[in-house]
């Protein structure tokens, strides 16, 4: 730990909150401060190739925006995208974008390239981080010494982008590691040489030898848990210590995002045994950095409204009618699920992002995020959401002793001598002690959560009991690095319509002869 002396620590940690005090205009200012980004794309984006295509113009209404303006999925707004990656400047955003985030918001084998301005840096990812860290500082006043040591922060790898020599394109992590502003690398590790090794196996041991020589220093981590979970264990495996407390002690939060904690909760609770230890999930996707958690004791997420994006909803029940008609945030009510709709500095008008989110409250706006709206499952007119297949899998685990390390769920489709049923394919860290009973409990809690899913089962009608199959410790690991996708925001897919996923893992778990 770093030893500050009283008045230089005041005046540091006093310089860090005073970014809070643009969360506060958060709370009562959301809908004003997005018409202002409004403007600010209407007269950008209109001198853009794109904007002049779709007929973007300044001082266009709401109404003829919504009207004239397509809401796009990746794939229409690719062809554009490509433009700007052979170095085509004006294409998305005025200039020429020089970074791309590499995205996995899926395992496909065609990734997606989202461009990142320096627009992009300055007013999203990297105001939106400044204002989390005012905000964590502001909240646990006194009883932090975060900046007196180093957060962990497990990069990806970026390279030189082939499709023009001008460009380069990684992680998301990797992206903002590399653009980092030179003041804040003090208070980061490993360093960025290791950091950005573009080879998993290669960095894990290398992150975890630096990483141990600077143990008396490490006050925290800011990753994706399904990595993190891999750090720890090799840390765990190099010290034969009883938990990560043991190894870092003065570790003290953990900032998680781009897959649900939920399943990963209590085994974090074990290998960072303190009550004093804190959670703080945040919503930064490749796209943009979009909300944190704001709140002690609350894990909603406050929606970063003044931070170069303006967020459009689409109700989830129209979007999956086929109705694409968005509404702007003061048109949100609490408790509904939404496809969410971004326009960015980053040279993104009007595009689907995939994620679906629900509103807890509307003064301030905080939300939760439910789900994907290409992942869930309805095979058979279920409709289970990932939120509620977590929900489920968490409380079979509470009932059996369980823990589990990674899962996806796959549906089995009706044949001639078996019933639809949806297979789980878990592993485990610590396996229930009964499999029979998880399988019970999973069931009955799906019934719960979900009137269609609980209607399919009835009699055992339209859908059977689920499949439970107990992978090899490791399956999901080996599977990834199959497809190239170790480490960064990569994560393995939860719930999928078909089994394209599931057959692949199941023939690498279980190989016929």
């Amino acid at each position: 730990m770093l030893s500050l002396p009283k008045m230089l620590r005041g005046l540091l940690y006093g310089a860090a909150r005073l970014p809070y005090w643009r969360v506060k205009r958060l709370y009562t200012e959301a809908p004003s401060l997005q018409w202002k980004w409004y403007d600010y794309f209407l007269r950008r984006g209109s001198l853009t190739a794109y904007g002049k295509y779709v007929g973007l113009q300044k001082n266009m209404s709401y109404e003829v925006f919504q009207r004239k303006i397509p809401i796009v999925p990746y794939e229409n707004i690719y062809p554009w995208i490509e433009r700007a990656l052979k170095g085509e400047p004006n294409t998305l955003w005025q200039g020429r974008i020089r970074w791309f985030a590499k995205s996995s918001g899926t395992t496909n084998d065609r990734s997606k390239f989202i461009p990142i301005s320096e627009e992009s840096l300055r007013y999203n990812h990297f105001r939106a981080a400044r204002e989390m860290f005012a905000t964590y500082l502001t909240n646990y006043k006194g009883e932090t010494h975060l900046l007196e040591g180093k957060i962990v922060s497990i990069g990806g790898s970026h390279q030189i982008s082939h499709l023009g020599g001008h460009a380069r394109h990684g992680d998301l992590s990797a992206v903002l590691l590399a653009n980092m502003p030179y003041f804040y690398r003090y208070f980061r590790a490993p360093s960025l040489k290791i950091a950005l090794l573009p080879h998993w196996e290669e960095k894990l041991p290398l992150m975890a030898e630096a990483l141990l020589r600077d143990r008396f220093k490490i006050v925290g981590l800011a990753g994706v848990p399904t990595w993190t979970v891999l750090l720890f264990e090799e840390l765990l495996r190099r010290t034969q210590a009883e938990d990560i407390l043991k190894v870092f002690p003065f570790f003290e939060v953990f900032f998680h995002g781009a897959v649900s904690f939920t399943p990963y909760e209590k085994l974090f609770r074990q290998y960072l045994p303190s009550p004093s230890v804190r959670y703080v999930e945040v919503y930064n996707a490749s796209e943009g950095f979009f909300a944190f958690q704001d709140q002690k004791e609350e894990k909603d997420m406050l929606l970063m409204a003044d931070h170069g994006v303006f967020y459009e909803f689409i109700p989830f029940s129209d979007w999956e009618r086929g109705n694409w008609e968005a509404i702007p945030l003061e048109g949100v009510r609490a408790g509904e699920t939404y496809a969410l709709v971004v326009t960015t500095t980053g040279g993104l008008y009007r595009y689907l992002i995939g994620d679906t989110v629900r509103f807890v409250s509307t003064q301030p706006y905080r939300l939760r995020i439910v789900g994907r709206t290409r992942h869930y499952i309805n095979a058979f007119g279920e409709e289970l959401m990932i939120e509620q297949a977590e929900k489920a899998l968490e409380t079979a685990c509470s009932a059996t002793g369980a823990q589990v390390r990674d899962f996806t769920v796959a549906p089995i489709y009706m044949g001639s001598e078996k019933k639809a049923a949806h297979q789980w394919l878990i592993e485990f860290s610590r396996p229930p002690f009964s499999i029979a009973k998880f399988r019970e409990v999973l069931d009955e809690t799906l019934r719960q959560l979900n009137s269609d899913y609980d209607a399919k089962r009835e009699a055992d009608l339209a859908l059977g009991m689920p499949e439970i199959i107990v992978l090899p410790e490791g399956t999901f690991y080996q599977w990834l690095k199959s497809k190239q996708k170790l480490g960064g925001q990569n994560k393995v897919p939860r719930l999928s319509n078909d089994r394209v996923y599931a057959d692949e893992i199941l023939d690498m778990a279980f190989p016929s002869d």
